[in-house]
């Protein structure tokens, strides 16, 4: 489906996205920092034109470790400047630190008593530049970020979560619905799988967005704290309203599963409806509970204040987005297109 823009009433601003590694900077903020001790070592690395599991792999052969034993909170994308967290297992830091390449540079490395796990992470900062972009639209680029700060960001799944030729989801559904065979890999399983759950997540998302209730809270509604994660159904809704307003909570929609929390009342009327128009009901998850026990996610995001820097038609942006959103969703509200989805690896 074409996924519906918040800021749809502002025209759509040329300009040139991605021309360059350097024009896609990302920064991990993480949950924590190295303890200074136990038997593995966290690792700040640095790296261009390459994906995170090949830097990983350079790096573990370069210290003698098994690849295995390391881990990282995400991965970053290939064609970029990253500069994210790993770990590894039975490495001394001073050997870490001295494994740098061409392509990946390890700029910290210190002991820690766990691997690093997918999640552990607290957001990620973006730098972006937009090239050749349309110097009479500045005014109205101005406007789109404004309203992404004051509303939130939809928080869709971006391109890159449904494979490279976009069909995921749909051979997920299939073989769900019990039309197909799964595929007998667990890993081309659990892809299809949350490749099927992002697009049941971004439907609702987008009707949330057409409806203009992006940042309500509706009748029923699983709401989560931006702070602590926690989550609850209010009682009081114009109270809950005056929090979401502040943005201490918002809205979450559902990422479908044998274990997912459902909502109440209209709330969950509506993501029983969105199943219903799949073909599906909560009960054709529960035979793959093991890669779908499901979740809730937040319908919208804080962006913060976007900085901007505008010289002549070019234009730089940073800013911070939780851990799990996509920049290229913020980018896309200012082409309305979708950009070029980042090679993650």
């Amino acid at each position: 489906m074409t996924l519906p823009y918040l800021t749809k009433s502002i025209a759509p601003i040329g300009a040139s996205f991605r021309t360059t590694s350097e024009d896609f900077e990302v920064e991990e903020v993480p949950a924590y920092l190295p303890s200074g001790t136990g038997d593995h070592v966290l690792a700040f690395i640095e790296k261009r034109g390459i994906t995170t599991k090949d830097a990983v792999q350079v790096l573990c052969e370069r210290v003698g470790v098994d690849p295995k034993g390391a881990g990282w909170a995400g991965l970053k994308d290939k064609h970029a400047v990253t500069r994210q967290w790993v770990s590894f297992f039975g490495a001394a830091p001073e050997a870490v630190r001295r494994a740098s390449t061409e392509n990946v540079q390890v700029l910290e490395a210190a002991p820690h008593p766990h691997k690093l796990r997918t999640g552990h992470l607290r957001a990620n900062r973006f730098r972006i530049r937009l090239r050749e972009i349309d110097t009479t639209r500045i005014g109205d680029l101005h406007a789109v970020l404004d309203a992404i700060e004051k509303r939130g960001l939809p928080n869709y799944y971006g391109e890159q979560r449904f494979g490279r030729e976009g069909d995921n989801a749909r051979l997920g559904l299939q073989w769900v619905l019990g039309t197909a065979r799964a595929p007998r890999a667990a890993f081309q399983r659990k892809l299809q799988m949350s490749a099927l759950q992002s697009e049941l997540f971004n439907q609702l998302v987008a009707e949330r967005v057409e409806t203009s209730t992006l940042g309500a809270v509706l009748p029923g509604d699983l709401l989560k704290k931006h702070d602590s994660g926690g989550i609850f159904v209010a009682d009081d809704l114009q109270e809950a309203q005056a929090r979401a307003d502040a943005w201490e909570i918002s809205a979450t929609g559902p990422i479908f599963g044998a274990k997912m929390r459902w909502p109440e009342k209209e709330a969950r009327a509506r993501e029983e409806a969105l199943l219903q128009r799949a073909g599906l009901t909560p009960a054709h998850f529960v035979r793959w509970r093991q890669i779908a026990p499901g979740t809730r996610r937040f319908v919208r995001i804080p962006a913060g204040k976007v900085a901007r820097s505008v010289r002549d038609d070019t234009v730089d942006l940073d800013f911070t987005l939780p851990a799990g959103s996509y920049a290229t969703i913020l980018i896309r509200e200012i082409l309305k297109r979708d950009a070029p989805p980042p090679h993650t690896g």
